[in-house]
């Protein structure tokens, strides 16, 4: 018996070694050979500390003065998905800047992803998009008055803090399965005015939903206007730049969202 004990935790060990090897292997890899979200930006401006950041700018094809949304990207970093998502928008009537808040890093892979999440410093990450939302509101062509935060997983959960954050700036919340705060006294700026919109997935395990609730009962709490919405049969992450104007979950969380936009953003 001890025999076949043994014989099992050191195939254990072997394979949780070989995990680890590959997840090392992996982000080292990519940290030196992997590809720049530099490709996918086409815009740059600085913080505070003349730190030069990039992003990816889409407007409207007419000239004249629109609602500004800053867009926020999920843990793989900012890529080609969030332009497709933000010329989307662009098309919709809204002047849309989608920010890299890991400056340049990005990956499809799950280790190096969850290495970016954990080692990105997260006051950097709140600079960041603050220096975001400052060159945004510079724009000739954006409404100052009328600003949403939008973001997706990682992004989702920055939008958040960012309302928070920013309350006296802007006018709408917007987050796809983002970290969500429970605690009445920290959402508590959102009561300036700012309406939240939450979407999320039944089946998402890393968000359960009875935190999305206990999120929503918080909101009401404080009569903050909220639509939190939680779509059966999906997981997390369940739009992308592939399905969102297709039918099903996806299409149905995306045309809310444009509803969201144009009934808080009317004239």
């Amino acid at each position: 018996m001890k025999k076949w004990l043994r014989r099992i935790f050191w195939g254990f060990t072997a394979v949780l070694l070989l995990i680890l090897l590959w997840a090392g292997g992996v982000i080292l890899y990519e940290g030196w050979f992997g590809e720049s979200s530099a490709q996918w930006t086409n815009v740059s401006f600085t913080d505070s500390d003349g730190t030069e950041l990039r992003g990816y700018l889409a407007q409207p094809k007419e000239p004249g003065v629109y609602p500004g949304i800053l867009l926020i990207h999920e843990w793989w970093g900012f890529n080609e998905g969030m332009t497709v998502l933000a010329d989307a928008l662009a098309a919709e009537g809204y002047v849309v800047l989608a920010t890299d808040a890991y400056r340049g890093e990005v990956t499809g892979q799950v280790p190096r992803a969850l290495y970016l999440r954990l080692s990105t410093p997260e006051e950097q990450v709140f600079n960041d998009v603050d220096a975001a939302l400052a060159h945004l509101m510079s724009l000739d062509s954006v409404d100052t008055e009328r600003l949403a935060s939008m973001g997706f997983c990682f992004g989702g959960g920055h939008s958040l803090q960012l309302g928070m954050r920013q309350s006296e700036s802007m006018a709408l919340t917007i987050l796809y399965y983002g970290t969500v705060v429970t605690n009445p006294d920290l959402l508590r700026p959102l009561t300036d005015g700012q309406p939240v919109l939450g979407i999320f997935g039944e089946e998402d395990a890393s968000i359960p939903t009875a935190d999305v609730l206990e999120f929503e009962a918080a909101l009401n709490s404080l009569e903050i206007p909220n639509q939190i919405t939680i779509y059966p049969g999906v997981g997390h992450a369940f739009l992308n730049e592939e399905n969102y104007d297709e039918p099903g979950p996806a299409g149905e969380a995306w045309q809310q969202t444009l509803d969201f936009l144009a009934e808080n953003f009317k004239e």
